[in-house]
């Protein structure tokens, strides 16, 4: 039989000052780090839902999100993938921008600008919805 689970003696409470995170420097982190491949807490890694990592320390920015993106487009197009893809955010304080720089590749194609970027991308049209929110939407 599975343990009780018991609730967190702060639950219910306003967050400590300690638990905030100052979200302008974080999304200043986001795209101004770089990341130093030849680190290995730097690089990219994926967990059990996605991406892990922190723009404070150059483990999760926009250079990370650009490389996945590319990644995924390329591998699409070598797979002859020519179906939408499905992208979504959550309220995480990086979410927006990190879709910004992954719809960034789409613009940069329609615009005629992708092969400084994305060689042979493979993304020719992005498709919004219509509702702005987070993933999924009730």
């Amino acid at each position: 039989m599975a343990e009780p689970v018991s609730a967190h003696p702060r639950a219910g409470q306003m967050a400590a000052a300690a638990d905030l995170v100052d979200v302008p420097r974080l999304v200043t982190a986001y795209f101004v780090g770089r990341p130093d491949p030849a680190v290995p807490a730097q690089r990219v890694a994926f967990g059990t839902s996605g991406h892990r990592g922190s723009a404070l320390d150059h483990s999760f920015n926009e250079w990370h999100i650009l490389a996945i993106t590319q990644a995924i487009c390329l591998y699409r197009r070598r797979q002859r993938f020519d179906g939408p893809l499905f992208i979504g955010i959550d309220t995480h304080a990086l979410s927006q921008p990190a879709f910004a720089s992954a719809m960034e590749t789409e613009k940069q194609e329609r615009a005629g600008r992708a092969a400084r970027r994305f060689p042979d991308a493979g993304m020719r049209k992005a498709l919004r919805d219509s509702r702005p929110g987070w993933s999924p939407l009730a």
